[in-house]
């Protein structure tokens, strides 16, 4: 799945509280918190390596780490940390997600011919020295379509490759539009699309795979036992510069040199990652018991001064946001049906709500700036695709006033709340998850800013909403839901169809207008493989969305991680990912 439902929303609690779940400013829209947060370096020191040397690094959950390592069967964030040291992907990618050919396979787009090739580089080895084949990318597609395995990872958008719904249907053995060129132990592969997208030459596109397996290891067992096997359980084979030499089921993992790794030998002898619950996790960076570790935000203040570790940051591709339902899910057609008459239907209604939101001040109080606010849907981290001008909703009473006033929301004499254009009381039901131990209060606050713009704002069922049945009321659009709060993990491709597409199930406002959906097809459309049409067309995409408002960001947070300050070369930037475990290791 591209996009991700996260259990925490308002003030993004970076580490334990996101995976648990999923400034004083007036009218200026500036960030001193977020400002503060930028000092934090985005890698540590790029220095020669010695050889050799054992790192540990903890995985902080309150559950066991699942194990399916295969990424064509995992779900889980946990196992695609337990396995990141191995598990290298096809390709390498720019700062900015494009994919290059400094990776293990080269990639090439023909438009005319509908096609993406993919060729492995010769030298390209599994962990048992042999070498990865075309078979080995195709097999992949075979893993994900064939119903028996129950992949989550079959979407519409990959079922764009001709033959792949086919074989997913069980009307062919095979999948025609993959085409293997040199044969099953070549290394070249020929992908035959319905339609081409802009978006395919970014990292993440999810139109196609960007991993292989390993269908000389895995071909004896059947694609119903795959994710039981010991296979992918217990003993995985990946290309990458480490493979597992040892694993403590659900607890640990240790790794040890690739020896057929085909950039050469890593720098590290030994990785040792090892589960620990997120409360411990400050104890654990003052005692320095790992040499990698993720801050939990809220503790910032507790580990800042730890000497003998360099802390490195990065902002995730994820926004927390507040939706308003203005429709309903057609089952029928599977699509949205909007309902112009809906509670939350007032543009002004909205963007009010919006400016009556004291998010720079909130995250500064329970984060220290480690959360900021966001101004628009699409993150900064996309380039120019983030359109700098659009100002989001910074705090401004006046101004959410003025527009209440123009929209015709009065209040009767004598009477504390607003009444809607027609006269009538007016109450607002917000759905709000419940999560960190902050959460409670943030949620409040809130209600407490909306009621000095005279709108009166109860919390759906009285009280936070534990999150399963907080997305069984917003994806069953619950009559006693008006407005929600939740958090999207994101695709490291910005096309926004997903999302907020006419017959996306996870455009749960249910907003569909004609202007929208014509921004989106132009965002995907043949004229957008033209650079900069594609990005004035993000940027007109934001603008309207910033006007309308039917979803409003709140906030990010960075995800800082403490590192032992003798390591060297590690590094969080996109860029980085393809050769981050090759290089990292101790100074020399």
């Amino acid at each position: 799945m591209k996009r991700r439902m996260l259990g925490t929303f308002g003030v993004l609690l970076a580490g334990a509280a996101l995976l648990a779940g999923c400034g004083k400013s007036s009218s200026s829209s500036s960030n001193s918190g977020a400002k503060d947060a930028k000092k934090f370096p985005e890698a540590t020191a790029t220095a020669t390596a010695k050889k050799g040397g054992s790192i540990t690094i903890a995985e902080e959950s309150d559950t066991p780490v699942k194990g399916v390592f295969l990424n064509e069967l995992s779900d889980s964030q946990y196992d695609v940390d337990f396995m990141q040291f191995g598990n290298e992907a096809l390709f390498a990618t720019d700062d900015q997600y494009k994919i290059n050919n400094k990776g293990a396979a080269t990639f090439k787009m023909d438009r005319k011919a509908k096609t993406v090739t993919i060729e492995v580089k010769k030298g390209v080895k599994w962990s048992d020295g042999k070498q990865v084949t075309a078979k080995d990318v195709e097999y992949s597609y075979e893993i994900i379509a064939n119903k028996a395995s129950q992949s989550s990872r079959y979407t519409s958008s990959l079922a764009d490759i001709v033959g792949l719904a086919e074989y997913h249907d069980g009307k062919s053995k095979k999948i025609s539009g993959i085409e293997m060129p040199d044969g099953e132990n070549g290394r070249k592969v020929v992908l035959h699309f319905k339609e081409m997208k802009p978006g395919m030459t970014q990292s993440g596109n999810g139109f196609f795979w960007e991993s292989a397996a390993p269908y000389h290891y895995l071909k004896d067992v059947p694609f119903s036992k795959l994710q039981s096997s010991d296979k992918v359980r217990k003993n995985p084979l990946f290309f990458g510069p480490y493979k597992l030499s040892k694993l403590v089921r659900g607890q640990s993992a240790t790794w040890v040199r690739n020896p057929y790794y085909y950039r050469g030998k890593a720098k590290l002898d030994k990785i040792t990652i090892s589960v620990i619950s997120p409360n411990s996790a400050s104890q654990s960076i003052k005692s320095k018991k790992f040499d990698m570790i993720d801050v939990v935000n809220s503790q910032w203040k507790e580990v800042k001064g730890t000497k003998g570790y360099n802390f490195v940051a990065q902002i995730p591709l994820a926004y927390s946001y507040m939706g308003f339902k203005v429709g309903k899910w057609d089952k029928k057609t599977g699509s949205v049906k909007m309902n112009k008459n809906s509670k939350m239907s007032n543009r002004y209604l909205r963007q009010a709500m919006g400016y009556a939101m004291n998010v720079d001040e909130v995250t500064q109080h329970y984060t220290q700036g480690l959360s900021f606010r966001v101004k628009t849907l699409v993150p900064e981290a996309f380039g120019d695709f983030y359109d700098k001008s659009v100002k989001g909703f910074p705090l401004n009473i006046k101004k959410a006033n003025a527009l209440l006033d123009k929209a015709g929301y009065k209040k009767k004499k004598g009477e504390t709340y607003r009444r809607d254009p027609n006269g009538n009381k007016l109450t607002i039901h917000l759905a709000a998850m419940s999560g960190s131990q902050n959460q409670e209060a943030i949620v409040q606050n809130y209600l407490q800013q909306w009621k000095k713009i005279g709108l009166h704002v109860t919390l759906t069922t009285g009280r936070l909403i534990e999150f399963n049945s907080f997305y069984d009321k917003v994806q069953n659009d619950d009559p006693s839901v008006d407005v929600f709060m939740a958090t999207w993990s994101l695709s490291s491709e910005p096309t926004q169809d997903d999302l907020y597409g006419p017959k996306a199930p996870y455009n749960y406002e249910r907003f569909a207008t004609s202007e929208n959906t014509k921004l989106l097809k132009e965002m995907g459309s043949d004229k957008a493989f033209n650079h900069s049409y594609r990005v004035q067309k993000f940027h007109e995409w934001q603008q309207y969305m910033q006007k309308e408002a039917f979803v409003i960001p709140l906030t990010n947070a960075y995800k800082i991680t403490a590192v032992n300050s003798k390591l060297v070369n590690y590094s969080t930037k996109p860029s980085k990912l393809a050769t981050l475990w090759y290089e990292t290791g101790f100074k020399k």
